[in-house]
């Protein structure tokens, strides 16, 4: 009987959500141009260059348990075209010699990227690495999500990683910019 119990706790136990997993992924369908595992609580931050401006724009973003996406801060070096104040989300503050939104937490859910040019340069920087999705699939449309996993899905990827996963540590060597942007 106890060893019956054991498994049952055991099987449960694996099968809990126990991280989340940041997906992107081409609107047309096909392999997944990023797959990263964050912890609960862990960041991710999308930079890009101003399309305008030619200036950088660094965008952390936060997911919840239940996989929702947030942004909760924005990092630019001026206000240029579409970027400015946003009444109720977060305040300003400077640092480090950019402006800076913070305490943001505004809810995005999922949501379409419509992937820039070279120059543009859209980059996923997660832990230590740096992918540049411009290299990839520039004028692409891709699905940025994220979900939580399970247990024992997580303890597998991290014995297994997925192919679409940028190892930390690792420079993305289809990066047309330099990781310490």
């Amino acid at each position: 009987m106890f060893l019956l119990g054991s498994l049952l706790v055991g099987g449960w136990y694996l099968a809990t959500p126990a991280a989340l997993e940041l997906r992107i992924e081409p609107v047309a369908g096909g392999s997944p141009l990023l797959v990263a595992p964050l912890q609960f609580g862990e960041n991710f931050t999308l930079n890009y260059i101003h399309s305008v401006d030619r200036a950088p724009i660094w965008e952390v973003h936060s997911v919840d348990r239940s996989g929702k996406i947030f942004i909760e801060e924005e990092r630019f070096i001026m206000v240029g075209a579409g970027m400015g104040d946003l009444p109720g989300r977060g305040h300003w503050t400077g640092q480090e010699g950019l402006q800076v939104i913070k305490d943001m937490h505004y809810p995005l859910g999922e949501f379409v990227l419509r992937i820039g040019s070279l120059g543009v340069d859209h980059s996923i920087l997660w832990r230590d690495t740096r992918t540049n999705l411009s290299t990839m699939a520039a004028g692409s449309a891709v699905l940025v999500s994220a979900r939580p996993v399970k247990r024992y899905y997580s303890l597998w990827r991290r014995l297994v990683p997925h192919t679409a996963t940028p190892q930390p540590g690792a420079v993305d060597v289809r990066s047309a910019t330099s990781a310490n942007d």
